[in-house]
């Protein structure tokens, strides 16, 4: 029977110095490997005394983290070219400059597997904190080993926080992605329109997912008809080629486009143009995220407004302090000419017939 006493034949863990002394293993941690941060004293001595009685003696990368001695950020994101993700690293930044850190960056490109692969390296370079952003992949095979390797890294000294859905043991910065989506389906129905489809990623992507649900759910309580949904890659080019499919199909029974993200919509944008359909005349479009080139584009794209350099900051934030919380934020509609109000239904035009059509 195990009675949670140490034997001959295994070596102390931090684990076993915190459960000696009854507090938390972070606690643990600070106290034996010098962290700047503070432990109150009576906590100290029992975890000293619990390291001493166990015959524990503290990794030396433990304390090289918990010392500060390691000055970086790891950040680690889906793809670089994203807009999306730039703008959370423009926050990162900002809050590692103000802490005398600095930030590296490694991409994932959208893989489960190379991101565990990422953090495993990152493990060996004792970073003060990993940040990894991007969406949570469902039934990825290597969510089990990619928690050990952060829970490891985490015991070790290191912080750990997650820009993504709440899906993995670790601080997390969420966004109201249901939430936004619900929000601009009701704001389009204000506009006057009824029949749409959906450009959306493979339904494993979380981030597309939950927007999609939200979409799908505020017009199901408003009881317009389900929108067409066209599968795609989470890019602007699987935005251009969902656009294209569209227009071969034909176009006449939507009235507007939700892409699940703005990378997405410009890409349909621009394929609507491309075959004669006029964005924001023949068609509405909306996208989700509100990058910058959101206003650059004409017409302008209604999107969905997501704090994303705040997502950074609120990250760091997090990783710096001893809040274990979570952080959850907001996503609120803007309206531009990219979805203009519809005319009453006896008073709309028809539609420009397509060249060559």
């Amino acid at each position: 029977m195990d009675d949670g006493s140490q034997t001959l034949s295994s070596s102390p863990t931090l684990h076993d110095v915190a459960r000696e002394a009854g507090v938390s293993i972070a606690t643990a941690s600070r106290a034996l490997n010098g962290s700047a941060r503070n432990v109150r004293s009576e906590n100290a001595t029992r975890v000293r005394a619990a390291a001493a009685k166990l015959g524990y003696e503290p990794h030396l990368s433990a304390q090289a983290i918990a010392k500060g001695s390691t000055r970086t950020v790891a950040l680690v994101v889906r793809d670089v070219a994203d807009p999306y993700f730039s703008s959370i690293a423009a926050g990162v930044g900002q809050a590692a400059e103000s802490a005398q850190l600095i930030v590296t960056m490694a991409v994932a490109d959208g893989s489960p597997e190379r991101e565990l692969e990422i953090v495993k390296t990152l493990r060996g370079q004792r970073p003060r904190v990993i940040i990894v952003a991007g969406s949570r992949v469902e039934g990825a095979g290597t969510r089990d080993a990619l928690v050990d390797e952060l829970q490891e890294y985490r015991t070790a000294g290191g912080r750990v926080v997650m820009i993504s859905q709440r899906d993995l043991p670790f601080s997390t910065v969420a966004i109201d992605n249901h939430g936004g989506a619900e929000r601009l389906a009701r704001a389009l129905l204000g506009l006057g329109y009824r029949r749409f489809a959906v450009f959306h990623a493979p339904a494993e992507i979380r981030t597309s997912s939950d927007r999609h649900a939200g979409f799908v759910a505020a017009l199901r309580s408003a009881g317009v008809p389900e929108p067409l949904a066209i599968e795609t890659g989470f890019t602007r080019a699987g935005g251009y080629g969902a656009a294209r499919r569209l227009v071969e199909q034909g176009i006449e029974g939507v009235e507007a486009v939700f892409a699940v993200n703005d990378v997405m919509a410009i890409g349909a944008m621009t394929a609507f143009r491309d075959a004669g359909v006029v964005p924001g005349v023949d068609i509405g479009v909306a996208g989700f995220d509100d990058i910058g080139s959101a206003v650059d584009v004409v017409p302008a794209l209604t999107s969905v407004a997501v704090p994303l350099q705040e997502a950074g900051l609120a990250a760091m934030r997090l990783a710096l302090s001893d809040d274990t919380g979570d952080v959850r934020l907001p996503a609120d509609v803007v309206l531009r000419e990219s979805t203009p109000r519809r005319a009453p239904a006896g008073k709309r035009q028809a539609r420009r017939p397509r060249p060559g059509a």
